[in-house]
């Protein structure tokens, strides 16, 4: 199997390359030139636990560069904890991707790729920096998955004051060959920061560069993963998963792409819903085919404040192609009121949650009809937006021994402006080998 560059279809890569480069020929993504197709045996992999069937999902992906018993280890060592399905009525359902290190969805994808690098780079002895940007739990994810590793090193951009401080703990506080920068500017800002470092060639030499953001791959097969875990539950649950709608509270849409790919790979899921915040760029695109991002606007939901959403091309790319049907899709708009209104409605039926799963639930509540089933995904534990969870429902939460532990802890994040000569400088004197 080889991975192309989706902008220049001829350069074409192994998996191993596709994980140590991050981005192909202008900033192009990634993309499986060919996608497996399990719709012959969905039955019999939903019946087998999570890390079996997800090696088998994986080792097909991945067989140019990893053996079967090497995908079944580094899946082992990556998903050592639960994604678990809890109904919240007889209509709907959360996928809790929140029991891992880090409390987030991304505990997934970053420890995959953790596992696959860290091979990688073992076998050639070759130094690598992990560049990356944050809106929240991406930080945290990398930080913890990467942290103590030989040969690598990892530099976190986050915008300054614009994610929860237990979420910012969760990683400007571990140190050793993890840096932080804390970016005077948005997340899009953190964004065209790293973009415009792996322009600049001769840095990313210098460096070895890499990204750990949802645009590389290796994130993005790992989430495949629990989308099959999802309808392995409600298959033992229901017996019927024709009917299944997700509703992905999206930001960079890395989510989304993993998802879709899932069911072209032959998962029965019926359609998706892009539930976006305020920053609804997609959801205007989807309806009148004018890609206008507009100036990214601070939310409750700020893990999804993102204007320009980098994994578009790839979703893009399987709706006009023919990969997924483009009816399979939809998208909306959910604002700031009807967000607390949604976490006081789940509240209601004894379920706490925090901003983005409630995003996501709301859009639910728009268009299902009586024979489908909705899933919305929780991406992040609720006392990780402890504040805004206590302030909307009037309730205390209590914190997990995972922030617990952080959250008296000194931050050692640097300030940095939205400069790349700043940025650079930074890179040079504190990663090259």
């Amino acid at each position: 199997m080889s991975f192309y560059n989706l902008k220049h279809p001829e350069q074409e890569v192994s998996f191993s390359q596709a994980v140590r480069q991050g981005l192909g020929k202008n900033q192009g993504l990634f993309f499986p030139k060919a996608i497996p197709d399990f719709s012959n045996s969905i039955k019999e992999l939903l019946k087998l636990p999570l890390v079996e069937r997800s090696a088998k999902i994986l080792y097909p992906l991945v067989q140019d560069s990893l053996s079967e018993d090497e995908v079944l280890q580094i899946v082992t060592n990556a998903f050592n904890f639960p994604a678990l399905v809890q109904s919240v009525d007889e209509h709907n359902a959360a996928l809790e991707l929140f029991h891992g290190p880090t409390l987030a969805f991304k505990d997934f994808g970053a420890r995959f790729m953790a596992q696959c690098l860290q091979k990688f780079t073992q076998e050639e002895n070759q130094k690598i920096t992990i560049l990356t940007a944050t809106s929240g739990d991406t930080g945290a994810a990398v930080a913890h998955a990467f942290s103590g590793l030989d040969n690598i090193k990892v530099v976190i951009l986050f915008p300054k004051g614009k994610i929860s401080l237990l979420q910012e703990k969760m990683f400007t506080t571990i140190g050793g060959n993890i840096s932080t920068l804390a970016v005077a500017g948005s997340f899009d800002d953190c964004q065209g920061l790293v973009k415009t470092s792996f322009d600049d060639l001769g840095l990313a030499s210098d460096i070895g560069l890499n990204s750990a953001n949802s645009i590389n791959i290796s994130r993005l097969l790992a989430q495949i993963c629990y989308y099959f875990e999802a309808a392995a539950q409600l298959f033992r649950q229901r017996g019927n998963i024709d009917e299944l709608v997700f509703s992905i509270p999206s930001g960079n849409f890395g989510n989304l792409t993993a998802g879709l790919l899932a069911k072209a790979m032959g998962l029965p899921i019926k359609r998706f819903i892009a539930a976006t915040n305020l920053n609804d760029t997609v959801p205007r695109y989807l309806k009148t085919g004018e890609w206008e991002p507009k100036e990214t606007v601070a939310t409750m939901s700020n893990a999804m404040d993102v204007s320009k959403p980098n994994n578009w091309p790839r979703v893009e790319h399987m709706l006009k192609s023919g990969i997924v049907p483009e009816t399979c899709l939809s998208s909306v708009m959910i604002d700031e009121q009807e967000t607390q209104l949604a976490m006081h409605k789940l509240n209601s039926m004894g379920y706490i949650s925090e901003p983005h799963a409630s995003v996501a639930y709301k859009a639910l509540q728009y268009g299902l009809s009586a024979t489908e089933f909705g899933v919305f995904l929780g991406t992040a534990h609720p006392a990780k937006f402890k504040d805004t969870v206590e302030s909307t429902l009037g309730c205390l939460l209590g914190l997990p021994k995972e922030l617990a532990d952080c959250a008296s802890e000194t931050s050692l994040s640097e300030d940095l402006d939205v400069d790349f000569e700043q940025l650079k400088s930074y890179l040079l004197s504190h990663c090259k080998s």
